[in-house]
């Protein structure tokens, strides 16, 4: 297994990229967020939401950003699921990170915004 991070899915899988499955080693941040969108093949584009601190006027400011991350194909995603992924190697272009598991199913953790 190649994350601390989450048990192994009852589903099996093929993926070489999966980090309970294959051999793909996951290392630095793991964050939890939500699924935004699943249209490209293997991905999802996850939701972070963040408070930021403005030290010159002593305030805080809500942000947000998005991160692209590599679905395994033994974990099945739905968009407004709460899921924690971790940090990995590069991926791909814009994929630098992996899910690890779910943690909600859709519209039990996600919030409007």
């Amino acid at each position: 297994m190649g994350t601390m991070h989450a048990k192994t899915p009852e589903v099996s899988c093929n993926d070489a990229r999966c980090p309970m499955h294959g051999g793909l080693k996951t290392r630095g941040a793991v964050r939890n967020g939500a699924v935004e969108s699943l249209k490209a093949r293997k991905t999802a584009v996850i939701k972070l939401s963040y408070i930021r601190k403005v030290p010159k006027y002593e305030r805080t400011e809500k942000r947000r950003g998005k991160i692209h991350a590599h679905v395994p194909e033994c974990l099945h995603l739905k968009v407004g699921d709460a899921v924690e992924f971790a940090e990995c190697r590069k991926l791909s272009k814009t994929k630098a990170h992996v899910v690890t598991k779910v943690l909600a199913p859709s519209g039990l953790w996600a919030k409007k915004e």
